[in-house]
């Protein structure tokens, strides 16, 4: 196990690369001692601490033409885009049982970033375990504003980590990781724009009680842009190593292309290949 950080930015659907990354490091044994996962991230960090290689791409893919796992069906019924009674409790329960087993048996320390709506600040929420109540924290920390319903976790209520941390390199650092990998889901040059006018409308009509949630949306590309360039410092002072994509994907956030999602899967898993001796070298494999 690798004394170090692994970060992993969220995305939806732009999270496969995040799967073939991580279905490499899977391939060459490598873990890492402490895991921070945001949205997707997160969900995908779950299947690579129980080695079961290939499940993050197959609960990705496999299920997008059911009619009530994913699409305006079940956001007008259920509030929640993705059927979180499906993709929480069918799925890994039934459909593609997730190793519960094998996760516990994980010696480091994992952890989903998730928003407090009432401070609208980060939380990061040790996950032991994926059983019972705590498969909330995966819910809370993949639920996107608009989309999807706040999650409550202790009699709190939580919406998707990526408004207040999107990259949290910084909660690595600080706790002591010198060196960490941060695999993100955006290519080389991306810069995030503002959000449109009709979208914050809609935010704040639906998070009038929420102040800081709308906020958070209002600002979220000044804060992003500023989180690259951290990460860029951190990189030139090697306490980063970075993989994402090389060039602007066809996959959307939300994109039920099969082909454009194994692309892109295809791609992080050539991306950490083409790293491999680098990263070798940078954590002293």
């Amino acid at each position: 196990m690798i004394n170090g950080g692994l970060v992993l930015e969220g995305g939806g659907m732009k999270g496969l690369f995040t799967a073939g990354v991580l279905d490499f490091l899977m391939d060459k044994k490598i873990m890492f001692s402490s895991i921070y996962g945001v949205s997707a991230g997160a969900c995908h960090m779950t299947s690579y601490i129980s080695g079961q290689r290939g499940r993050a791409f197959d609960i990705s893919v496999d299920y997008l033409d059911t009619r009530w796992y994913c699409g305006i069906p079940s956001l007008l019924t259920t509030g929640n885009l993705f059927n979180t009674d499906i993709a929480y409790g069918l799925v890994p329960n039934t459909l593609n049982p997730f190793d519960h087993e094998a996760y516990e048996k994980y010696e480091g320390s994992a952890y989903a970033v998730v928003t407090d709506v009432e401070t609208g600040k980060p939380e990061y929420m040790r996950l032991k375990s994926c059983r019972g109540k705590n498969m909330d924290k995966l819910r809370a920390s993949a639920s996107l504003p608009l989309v999807a319903n706040m999650v409550k976790v202790n009699g709190k209520k939580y919406l998707d980590g990526g408004l207040s941390d999107a990259i949290p390199i910084e909660r690595s650092v600080m706790s002591g990781n010198d060196k960490n990998l941060v695999i993100l889901t955006k290519e080389v040059g991306y810069v995030r724009k503002p959000i449109p006018a009709y979208e914050l409308t809609a935010l704040k009509l639906r998070y009038a009680a929420y102040p800081h949630v709308w906020k958070l949306m209002q600002d979220r590309d000044v804060r992003y842009n500023e989180q690259l360039k951290f990460l860029s410092r951190m990189e030139k002072d090697g306490k980063a190593f970075v993989i994402r994509p090389q060039e602007k994907s066809d996959t959307k956030r939300i994109d039920k292309n099969p082909e454009h999602l194994k692309n892109l899967y295809n791609e992080g898993y050539t991306e950490a290949e083409k790293n491999y001796e680098k990263l070798v070298e940078y954590f002293g494999l």
